[in-house]
């Protein structure tokens, strides 16, 4: 079976009675627990300990690992205790200027742009087979860093960034110009040519996809890149760099700064050496990262930002199917998903039953340790986060909304919160309007499509959709009329590496992955030549 219908398959069982990822996991890296826990007990008991060692935390610069030029580090948190995992070299602007000199020599005068397509493209197929080799490791420290299930990394997100990877190696040896017919005698071609050094600045809640996201389009288009983790996860992709250069990726053409938003970000993003940035993050920061690149050197900017997904459940959806996928599309990921179904509007004749349905639903969630078997939700990603989300909490309560649910942390250590269900929940209030990004579901009724379309679009974002009917004229209706860049019909979260994932408004601009990624990191050079004496024009 392929990654791309294992992964299929994983996201479909999430329509059915049983979760995602309600079931055993485990590996030969952890220690095997149970395969069923009670939600308070789960995240009681003494977490596991993974056994394998953390082996890189220095930037990765040039092809080497070595320390931060400051000799700086910072620790890297494990969500469910609180406790540092381990140091991390702490990248700044010194170091950002180190990457981009590597990047620019690697460009200019290495063998990276010199090579053939076909030899770029076996490079990432190697590098494709070396991750798939190294599944297990990855997932682990992916988990062990973010908090997500084990089962959730090592069977849908490793392999999906396999799947990634070797989608882009099949474009490196695609990517053509065009021959243009021209008024008068001449020839017209048109040269597709790598942008440069490209910077990129990826994200804590998906940290290899987003790496998949970026680097893959990049290296496939013939650049060089410079990327910074997101300071709560630098290890997966520090371990994940190692394996593209074992495959033989040259010196300098991927580098990795591990630092903060404010001082290795901004370098990135204000680099007067950088000719392109990507961004994934909330969309405060996205509009920061927009104005250095223009105050900078101009640079072209892809942003994907943040959302509040409509998830509308039609009076004719079959309401048990309607209540596993809305869960899903809120609960995957602890919430920390920035296309989350997060505003749940159910039509008012069966909003009752839905109610009741999706409460259950959340109670039998299993929260936990999440490297444990039959773990559904871990904790959230840090100390700020989930402060954050308690307070959005309070403020749902605080204006009036039904807490259902939920509702406040889960045991005494760690980042866990109890699956949260609001009802009675109306546009005005903050946990209808901003992006909470942790697990809180809030249900709002509505009477008809002019209605729901309505609300429904009264949002700054314009991220994604979901949409839960029988009737196609109904579905064909809402997906014209939804303003997002992605409408989900009677399902949610599928991703493919050919689909383009990307924003309307506020959510960001630009696309990620399939073929309209391409775009974002080629520039379009027309070549003019007269023609003497032509035998046809």
């Amino acid at each position: 079976m392929t990654s791309s219908m294992r992964i299929s398959r994983l996201i479909s069982r999430s329509l059915a009675s049983a979760s995602l990822l309600a079931r055993g996991g485990g590996n030969g890296y952890l220690s095997r627990g149970l395969s069923k826990y009670s939600t308070a007990s789960a995240a009681l008991e003494e977490p596991i300990k993974p056994s394998i060692q953390v082996e890189h935390t220095q930037l990765l610069i040039g092809g080497k690992f070595v320390d931060a030029a400051s000799g700086k580090t910072f620790p890297t948190l494990d969500p469910r205790t609180g406790e540092a995992i381990a140091h991390v070299a702490e990248g700044d602007s010194e170091d950002v200027d180190r990457a981009v000199v590597a990047a620019r020599r690697a460009f200019d005068e290495g063998p990276w742009t010199k090579m053939t397509a076909y030899e770029r493209q076996k490079i990432l197929l190697r590098a494709a087979d070396l991750i798939e080799k190294h599944n297990d490791e990855l997932a682990t420290l992916e988990t062990w860093d973010n908090g997500k299930p084990y089962a959730q990394a090592a069977e849908i997100e490793v392999p999906m960034f396999v799947r990634l990877i070797r989608y882009y190696a099949g474009w490196a040896d695609k990517i053509h110009g065009l021959t243009v017919p021209a008024d008068g005698s001449y020839h017209v071609q048109t040269l597709h040519e790598p942008i440069g050094v490209a910077g990129q600045i990826i994200p804590w809640n998906f940290p290899l996809l987003m790496f998949a996201w970026k680097v893959g389009p990049a290296l496939a288009c013939g650049n060089t890149v410079v990327l910074k983790t997101a300071e709560q996860t630098p290890l997966s992709a520090l371990y994940a760099a190692r394996l593209f250069h074992e495959a033989g990726l040259p010196s300098g053409v991927l580098n990795v700064i591990s630092g903060f938003g404010p001082t290795a970000g901004a370098a990135i993003a204000s680099h007067m050496d950088v000719d392109k940035v990507a961004f994934t993050g909330s969309t405060d920061t996205g509009k920061i990262v927009l104005e250095l690149a223009a105050k900078s050197n101009l640079k072209t900017v892809t942003l994907e930002l943040g959302g509040k997904s409509p998830f509308i459940v039609c009076e004719d959806a079959d309401v048990d199917q309607a209540v596993e996928a809305a869960h899903f599309a809120l609960f995957f990921n602890q919430g920390q998903c920035c296309c989350a179904g997060s505003r749940t509007f159910v039509h008012e004749n069966i909003y009752d039953e839905f109610v009741e349905k999706a409460k259950a639903r959340a109670l039998k969630r299993v929260v936990g340790d999440p490297f444990k078997g039959g773990i559904e939700q871990g904790p959230q990603i840090d100390s700020e986060q989930f402060e954050k989300i308690l307070k959005y909490i309070r403020s749902g309560v605080e204006s009036g909304a039904t807490l259902e649910t939920g509702g406040e942390r889960l045991g005494d250590a760690g980042f866990y919160i109890k699956p949260t269900v609001f009802t009675n929940v109306q546009d005005n209030m903050l946990i209808a309007k901003d992006e909470i990004f942790g697990p809180v579901q809030s249900i709002l009724k509505f009477k008809d499509l002019d209605e729901v379309i309505r609300r429904a679009n009264n949002t700054r974002y314009g991220l994604a959709a979901g949409v839960f009917t029988k009737n196609i004229a109904t579905a064909n209706t809402l997906t014209r009329a939804l303003r997002v860049g992605t409408v989900w019909v009677n399902c949610f979260d599928t991703f493919d590496a050919a689909i383009p994932f990307g924003g309307y408004k506020m959510s960001g601009q630009g696309r990620e992955k399939g073929i309209y990624s391409l775009k974002n990191y080629l520039q379009v050079k027309a070549v003019v030549t007269p023609l003497e004496n032509p035998a046809w024009l």
